[in-house]
């Protein structure tokens, strides 16, 4: 659907919006023979049920701008560059009416490093839950919501 590839600093980046499902072992694969990795972090988010137990949740909408949730979503990993030595990146997130159980988001990163392959995918997360253009509408049997920025994700961001 949406993509965007750049390579910075020896840092080869991917960031896909796309409404197909994703495979993340292909996903790992595209990493390919980079010699200087030695340790691959990933992230992968799920569609979950509603943390309200009287209210089923039919299906989670998805909605971003082209172009702007791509270069919103860059940018995130351009900032994790700066403060980690990384060597790949890749960001998937998926738009359109998913269901529970879902894929929503991948996030790998691959550093020679364990650690800052755990750190990086971690602020690249925290940072795309709360900064990426994307919208969130869940449905339900009685009704719809759109989806608000939690207090909680807010604080994350501050740990960085």
């Amino acid at each position: 659907m949406d993509n965007l590839k750049k390579k910075i600093n020896n840092c080869f980046i991917s960031v896909n919006i796309q409404k197909d499902d994703f495979d993340v072992n292909t996903e790992i694969q595209s990493i390919g023979s980079i010699k200087k990795i030695g340790g691959i972090a990933n992230f992968i988010g799920v569609v979950r049920d509603s943390q309200n137990e009287k209210d089923e949740l039919i299906s989670l909408e998805l909605e971003h701008y082209p172009g702007m949730t791509e270069k919103a979503i860059m940018s995130i990993c351009r900032d994790a560059l700066k403060r980690w030595k990384i060597n790949f990146v890749s960001v998937i997130h998926r738009v359109g009416n998913l269901k529970t159980g879902d894929n929503i988001v991948l996030v790998i990163t691959a550093s020679a490093h364990r650690k800052e392959s755990f750190k990086s995918a971690e602020f690249i997360m925290d940072f795309l839950k709360s900064r990426a253009p994307i919208w969130k509408k869940e449905h339900y049997k009685t009704h719809s919501s759109w989806v608000q920025s939690k207090e909680t994700d807010e604080l994350s961001l501050k740990n960085w």
